[in-house]
């Protein structure tokens, strides 16, 4: 289980963007998190996946407390989510090939030997012809490096993922085809999904609920 507790969260002594979301994914589940642009959706992707320290409250992986963010928390917890962003363009290092970008998480955890084998299998899961795997950010599309920055996600082989906004900047013939790829990762592996839009139409086909923003944040008094 994927559980956020009363979570507050924001960035150095500005107004929190979140205050006290509750929110919680079970395996195998995908689950719908609708907000308007601005609200905090993504600081609260951010706090699930592990990225952003919370001022308070309480996040819980697999049963277990979540103490430490970033690179200081355990590998174990680090490698078990995957998360896409919303710009591939930010997400990635333009000075990495894509091969590079997807093979990226496992030289970081040591797993240099099955590079060879894994980012071509994951590169044609996305639709990423070998072609494109020699080139830069700067030379490819928008959806093609965001194809990329999905297997790079999804690498490790991860028990959860973390969407935030993944296919905002898609034509929709891309966000049809990555919907698909998480979709079938998720079946195959059980994977809980927490996707994160303010396109209710979109989350609506894609995900088993969807929880609203107010629904998720209690309302000020």
């Amino acid at each position: 289980m994927l559980e956020l507790d009363a979570v507050t969260a924001g960035y150095g002594r500005a107004t929190p963007a979140v205050r006290g979301a509750t929110l919680t994914v079970a395996p195998g589940e995908a689950v719908g998190l609708l907000g308007p642009s601005g609200c905090g959706k993504s600081t609260l992707a951010r706090v699930a996946a592990l990225l952003h320290r919370p001022y308070s409250g309480t996040v819980r992986l697999d049963g277990t407390t979540v103490t430490r963010w970033r690179h200081r928390a355990p590998r174990e917890m680090r490698t078990a989510v995957g998360v896409v962003f919303q710009s591939p363009r930010l997400a990635a290092d333009p000075r990495l090939r894509l091969a590079d970008l997807i093979a990226e998480p496992l030289r970081a955890t040591g797993r240099r030997d099955v590079v060879a084998d894994r980012v071509p299998e994951l590169a044609h899961t996305v639709g990423l012809g070998a072609d494109l795997l020699s080139r830069r950010p700067h030379e490819v599309s928008d959806g093609q490096l965001q194809r990329a920055c999905v297997a790079r996600a999804l690498v490790l082989e991860p028990r959860w993922l973390v969407c935030d906004e993944m296919t905002s900047m898609l034509d929709a013939s891309t966000t049809a085809a990555l919907v698909a790829v998480v979709e079938s990762y998720r079946r195959e592996h059980r994977a809980g999904l927490l996707a994160v839009s303010h396109d209710p139409v979109l989350l609506d086909r894609w995900c088993d609920r969807t929880a609203r923003w107010d629904q998720v944040v209690p309302a000020a008094s």
